[in-house]
């Protein structure tokens, strides 16, 4: 199932400029796992969430993680650590750049975990290396990444999972089963929640990245830009350069769930109002506002409030509203049914099925038997892109017009120059 190892001398060394797109033969089709026993070897890129990764694969029959990467050398040696601890008899390395995992012919799969910016590029090369993915969300820093990374999977025939996993919960396929089934009548609108308490970043100041980090590395794709201390390892989230703010770190899950209740594909308008109210700090993505979408027959909206955890409100994670009653899901493993006049009718709550291991297990299976996956990254980028439009929409103060058979923004000149992002030479994602 695996293409001929990547030689090292394809790549430029990350102490210079950054290398070219790996030019490889096209993988063999989709086969069961060769390792022994129909075991599934995996890689994992990045180890803050890549933590849980490496718990979810493990939590999987027959799964070995041989690889774990992280440009930090001191976090990559208490992962390393950890993963040890959990798998004590298979050894795994310890490697800084990811590059490293795709030359071993014996690995599976790579899951990344890495930030936003990384998803893609580093996706794409390790498709192009005969290895299947498993991706974070958002999956795509920006619309045309989500375009690349989707054609990818498609060109190279690889399984590509996004990290959406409530797609894999038992009660929440259930509960829009039900909805398919009418147990609200038509769905006509659905309410995404996000509440949070973040605290300030405050202003970071310039100097030299820590010994144990390789800024270089870090910054992967991405125009070099000088290290400053508040940027690595999470606020980098709260940048355009490097992020899509909260839309894309919490929107997605909510949106996702969203738009599968509704059963739609993409929107034919957009919009975000909201601004940064709570903190005077380096963080350029707004804290607080609402992203609305209308999808012609139904709509959507979520609504964001990420320095003030609303403890006085019950907003559920995401709700429907049909022609007989509504549905709320809290984010958990559960769903509840009202009618139209507040009486609870169904509700599904707790039993196995949550958490990241279904995930996990789906994405296994899809590799080991061919299984369909929950999350293909062609489903998970119609997702992401909700966000990427809201954040285009906040950013040019506009309501974008969408063509509904594609996603993509009609006239708008500012908004299309943000379809795309600029790239470290020689770091274009190409597929």
């Amino acid at each position: 199932m695996h293409s001929s190892p990547v030689s090292r001398r394809r790549f430029v060394q990350s102490s210079g400029a950054l290398g070219a797109v790996l030019a490889l033969a096209k993988p063999p089709a989709i086969l069961p796992a060769e390792s022994p026993g129909n075991r599934v070897v995996v890689g994992v890129m990045g180890l803050s969430r890549g933590m849980a990764h490496v718990a979810g694969h493990l939590g999987v029959n027959n799964v070995e993680v041989a690889y774990v990467c992280d440009v930090d050398s001191a976090r990559l040696a208490s992962g390393l650590k950890t993963t040890e601890t959990k798998q004590p008899n298979r050894k795994p390395q310890g490697v800084g750049d990811f590059r490293r995992i795709l030359e071993d012919k014996n690995v599976d799969a790579v899951s990344i975990a890495a930030p936003n910016f990384w998803h893609t590029p580093a996706a794409i090369l390790a498709m192009q290396a005969g290895k299947h993915v498993y991706v974070e969300k958002p999956g795509s820093h920006n619309p045309w990444e989500a375009e690349a990374i989707v054609a990818a999977a498609a060109k190279y025939k690889r399984k590509c999972q996004m990290g959406n996993q409530r797609r894999s919960y038992a009660n929440v396929i259930e509960g829009i089963q039900k909805l398919r089934e009418g147990i609200i009548g038509k769905v006509l609108f659905s309410r995404c929640y996000y509440n949070g308490a973040r605290p300030s970043i405050k202003k970071g100041k310039p100097g030299q990245p820590p010994a144990t980090l390789n800024w270089s590395l870090w910054q992967g794709p991405t125009p070099e830009r000088p290290y400053k201390d508040n940027l690595h390892p999470y606020n980098w989230h709260w940048h355009w350069h490097y992020g899509g703010g909260e839309m894309a770190n919490n929107g997605v899950h909510a949106l996702d769930v969203s738009r599968w209740g509704l059963g739609v594909d993409y929107p034919t308008k957009v919009t975000f109002l909201g601004a940064r109210y709570h903190w005077d700090d380096d963080q350029e993505t707004p804290d607080t506002g609402s992203a609305v979408y209308d999808f012609g027959t139904c709509g959507a909206s979520w609504d964001d409030s990420s320095c003030n955890p609303r403890k006085g409100e019950k907003n559920p994670f995401v709700a429907f509203y049909g022609e007989k009653g509504m549905m709320t899901m809290s984010g958990g493993n559960d769903y509840t049914v009202f009618d139209n006049a507040g009486k609870e009718i169904a509700t599904k709550t707790g039993g196995p099925g949550g958490g990241d291991i279904p995930h996990f297990t789906n994405f296994s299976d899809a590799i080991r038997e061919n299984k369909p996956l929950n999350s293909p990254i062609s489903e998970g980028q119609k997702s992401a892109l909700l966000c990427h439009l809201a954040n285009i929409a906040y950013r040019t103060s506009s309501v974008l017009n969408i063509d509904p058979k594609t996603g993509r923004i009609v006239g708008n000149s500012e908004a299309q120059k943000l379809w795309k992002r600029e790239y470290r030479p020689g770091w274009e994602p190409r597929v």
